[in-house]
C-alpha cells in the first residue's frame, strides 16, 4: 500500500494516567489531538495495575475524535506509531487472551522475594522489584494458573499493536531485561517463546487488520510500527538520540540517561542498547508528579523564588528505582524553618528532583568518561524555571524544545522515517526544533554541589527510616 500525498502519521502515546493520540504532519506539527483518561489501580499493599481493553478502547475512541475534528487529515493517515510506558507486563494465552490485569511499572509487590539470580549472572544488577523475572517469579507463587496460561509477555505499546495487527511482537529496547533473563525462564517453566519476535522500533512489525471498530476501519492496511517504549519515543522526539546528548523527562516519572558509544557499567543505572546507541541512565520513580503532590495539598506556588535554598527534599514518595532501586525508601523534607511557606517548599521539591537528576547524570558521565553535551527536557516538569535550576544544580546546558509532546512527536518521526526509507538522524534534527536553552550560572553551580554533597549524605542518613517505617504500611 503506497503512503497518500502528503501523509500524516497517528501517533499513539499510552502515559501514566491518559492515553494521547494525534494526527501530526510532515512539518512535524500536530493536526488534531485527544486524551482518553484511563484508571491505574493501586493497592495498599504495592500492586499497580492496569486494563489493556481500557486502553484499546481509549485507541478506539480518540481515532473516532481525530477523525471528526480533522476529516481530512486523517484520511491521509499513512502509518500508525504506537509507544507507552515500560516495565509492564500484559500476558497473552495461546489464543491471543489477556489473562489478567496488566502489571504496571508502580507494582512493587514482587519484591518481598526477589528470585536468586546464579553468581556473575549479567541481570543481577538489575534484579528488583520492577525486573519483569521477579513479577513472573511472583506470578508463579501468588497465581500460578496465571502462569501455566502464558504464552507471551508483551508491552503495553505491543499489547495495542497486537489488537491492531493481530501480530505479537516487540523490540530489543522495550523487552532487555526480561531478554536479559532468557536462560532463567526455564526455572518458572517457562520457555523463551514467551519473548515474541524482536524488531528494530522504526521498522513495520504489521499492518492494521479489516473489520475494526469505529473510525480504525478506515485504516485497514496501513503499516504498523514496532516502537519503543515512551522514553526512547521521547527522546526522538526531543532530538536528544544522538551520540553525547543527555535527556531528561519529567512526568510521572523522571527518566534520565546519557548517550553513549559502547555499553559500560554505572552504578545504580541501567546501560540498554539502543538500537546502535547506549543509553546510561532509566527512570526514576518520580519526577514532575512531585511537584503535582505538592500543589494537590495547596501548598505549592506558581512561581518559587529563583536560586538555591538551604532546604533538601528527598523526592522518593513512592519508593525509588533509579539510582537505588529500593521500594522502601520514603520522601522527607530537611531543613524546614518556621519562616518557610510554600514557595519555599516549592523550591525544594524542584531542587530534589534535579539533585537526584545530578546524582544520575554525575555517575553516567563518570562510567563513560563523556561529558554531556547538553541535555534536552521534555515532560510537564519542562518549564523555564525548572529549566533554569536544572542547568544550575547540573552545570550542563539545558534546552527546551518546541514539542509540547515530544513522544508523539517522537512517533511522527519514526513514522516518516519508515514512510520515506531514511534514517532517523536527519530528521531528528529537522523536526525536533529547539526553543531555548539555559545556561549554567558558575555560582550558582558552585552552590548546588555544596547542596548535592549534603543531599546525598541526607539519603544515606533518613533510608534505615524510611525502611523501618516502611515496615509500619505491611497489612497487619
Amino acid at each position: 500500500m503506497s503512503p497518500p500525498e502528503n501523509p500524516c502519521v497517528l501517533a499513539v502515546d499510552l502515559g501514566g494516567s491518559s492515553l494521547r493520540v494525534a494526527l501530526i504532519g510532515r512539518d512535524g506539527g500536530v493536526r488534531a489531538l485527544h486524551a482518553q483518561p484511563h484508571r491505574v489501580a493501586l493497592g495498599a499493599d504495592g500492586a499497580g495495575e492496569g486494563d489493556p481493553e481500557a486502553w484499546w478502547q481509549g485507541l478506539v475512541a480518540g481515532a473516532a475524535a481525530l477523525r471528526e475534528a480533522a476529516p481530512g487529515d486523517f484520511a491521509r493517515i499513512g502509518a500508525i506509531a504506537v509507544t507507552a510506558f515500560t516495565r509492564s507486563l500484559v500476558l497473552l494465552d495461546a489464543v491471543g487472551a489477556v489473562i489478567r490485569p496488566a502489571l504496571l511499572w508502580q507494582d512493587t509487590r514482587a519484591g518481598a522475594a526477589l528470585p536468586a539470580l546464579p553468581p556473575g549472572h549479567p541481570e543481577a544488577a538489575q534484579m528488583n522489584a520492577f525486573h519483569p523475572l521477579a513479577r513472573l517469579a511472583w506470578l508463579a507463587r501468588q497465581e500460578p494458573a496465571s502462569l501455566a496460561r502464558l504464552a507471551t509477555v508483551l508491552e503495553p505499546k505491543d499489547a495495542l499493536n497486537h489488537r491492531l495487527t493481530g501480530r505479537r511482537a516487540s523490540d530489543r529496547i522495550s523487552a532487555a531485561r526480561l531478554l536479559g533473563a532468557r536462560d532463567l525462564l526455564a526455572g518458572l517453566g517457562l520457555s523463551g517463546a514467551v519473548i515474541p519476535p524482536l524488531h528494530r522500533p522504526h521498522a513495520v512489525m504489521g499492518q492494521v487488520l479489516p473489520g475494526l471498530p469505529g473510525a480504525l476501519a478506515a485504516l485497514a492496511g496501513l503499516p504498523v510500527l514496532t516502537m519503543a517504549h515512551d522514553t526512547w519515543a521521547a527522546v526522538l522526539g526531543l532530538g536528544a538520540l544522538r551520540l553525547g546528548h543527555a535527556y531528561a523527562i519529567s512526568g510521572t516519572t523522571e527518566v534520565l540517561g546519557l548517550l553513549h558509544d559502547r555499553a559500560v557499567a554505572a552504578e545504580g543505572l541501567m546501560t540498554v542498547d539502543w538500537d546502535g546507541l547506549w543509553q546510561i541512565g532509566g527512570p526514576s520513580q518520580h519526577g514532575a508528579d512531585a511537584l503535582a503532590w505538592l500543589r494537590e495539598m495547596g501548598m505549592a506556588t506558581a512561581e518559587p523564588p529563583p536560586g538555591l535554598l538551604p532546604i533538601l527534599f528527598l523526592p522518593s514518595l513512592e519508593g525509588e528505582r533509579v539510582p537505588h532501586w529500593d521500594a522502601r525508601l520514603r520522601g522527607a523534607f530537611l531543613g524546614l524553618r518556621r519562616s518557610h511557606g510554600a514557595a519555599a517548599m516549592t523550591q525544594a521539591v524542584m531542587q530534589g528532583v534535579a539533585l537526584n537528576s545530578r546524582t544520575v547524570l554525575e555517575r553516567a558521565e563518570t562510567a563513560s568518561g563523556r561529558t554531556a553535551v547538553e541535555l534536552r527536557l521534555g515532560g510537564g516538569g519542562a518549564t523555564p524555571a525548572w529549566a533554569q535550576l536544572r542547568a544550575d544544580i547540573l552545570g550542563r546546558p539545558v534546552v527546551l524544545t518546541e514539542a509540547a509532546e515530544p513522544g508523539l512527536l517522537g512517533c511522527a518521526i519514526a513514522g516518516f522515517a519508515a514512510l520515506e526509507g531514511r534514517s532517523l538522524d536527519p530528521l531528528q534534527a529537522e523536526l525536533a526544533r529547539p526553543r531555548a536553552r539555559f545556561l549554567p550560572d558558575p555560582a550558582r553551580h558552585a552552590e548546588a554541589t555544596r547542596l548535592h554533597a549534603l543531599f546525598r549524605a541526607a539519603e544515606a542518613a533518613v533510608a534505615p527510616l524510611s525502611h523501618a517505617l516502611a515496615g509500619f504500611e505491611a497489612p497487619s
